[in-house]
């Protein structure tokens, strides 16, 4: 149990730290801390995901960063979809399961490098989209102008976190926070925290439909969501006093090695 609590801090501080696309980790740090599957790892890693996300969305709430009507509908799409993600993980064989979720931590690690190459131009508190995105905010109150491809931007973002966050036990954060950066006018700031919102209730629908299916494990899943909710306290806490360049290059080098380490592990593991 103290061994599953340690391994919870330490998704939950990287979660705290990068905003939204810690949570891609998760899985691997059970993989190899447990030595379990992709399959075992994923419901375990949504507990903790969605348990350390809610905390990181109170505080985005609090702050009023969260644009709740747009990450309710994304998320609403997600969990619809999760289940689906969930089924399609049952009939994957294994090692072509790790050697998918390889592929989709070396392009976190792409996106998370491009992106430190950009965060010198673009500040938190700037609007990060550009002229053609889909949704837009009233001068006057700050909301977002609704629009029929303003609503099926965000329906289609939450169809894909959904279906990866079910697939993978992922929360989406990698695929969420990028995709509002490109849809929305919203500031950094207000990113993530909506995303946080997001990936707090997709990977709880996620959670709950692993749970039914009889694959989430309470006393394991609930030391390790524990530890994640710790982590995410201090890693907001001390986030603001971190080089963002430096931790999106560190987090992307995470990524990369981590990629080649599970793509090691099935090649010797094939042997």
């Amino acid at each position: 149990m103290l061994v599953l609590f340690a391994l919870g801090i330490c998704i939950g501080l990287t979660l705290g730290l990068t905003g939204a696309g810690g949570s891609i980790i998760a899985v691997p740090i059970l993989m190899f801390g447990m030595g379990w599957t992709v399959a075992q790892a994923g419901p375990v890693a949504l507990l903790a995901v969605a348990s350390s996300a809610a905390v990181g969305a109170m505080i985005g709430l609090r702050q009023r960063q969260v644009r709740y009507r747009a990450a309710i509908l994304v998320a609403s799409c997600g969990v619809v979809v999760s289940p689906a993600g969930l089924m399609t993980a049952k009939h994957i064989p294994p090692h072509l399961l790790t050697v998918a979720f390889a592929a989709l931590l070396a392009w976190a690690s792409f996106t998370a490098l491009k992106k430190s190459r950009g965060s010198s131009h673009v500040g938190v508190s700037e609007s990060v989209g550009g002229d053609g995105a889909s949704c837009l905010r009233d001068a006057a109150t700050g909301r977002f102008c609704w629009t029929r491809s303003c609503g099926q931007a965000l329906a289609i973002t939450g169809v894909g976190a959904g279906f990866l966050s079910g697939l993978f036990g992922v929360g989406g954060g990698f695929f969420i926070v990028p995709a509002l950066r490109r849809i929305t006018d919203l500031s950094m700031n207000a990113v993530i925290a909506t995303s946080m919102l997001i990936i707090a209730l997709v990977s709880s629908g996620a959670a709950i439909s692993a749970a039914l299916a009889g694959r989430l494990p309470l006393d394991v899943g609930l030391p390790f969501a524990f530890g994640a909710v710790c982590g995410m306290a201090g890693g907001r806490m001390v986030s603001g006093k971190v080089d963002g360049v430096l931790l999106a290059r560190g987090f992307s080098a995470l990524c990369g090695v981590i990629a080649v380490l599970l793509v090691a592990r099935e090649i010797y593991a094939w042997r």
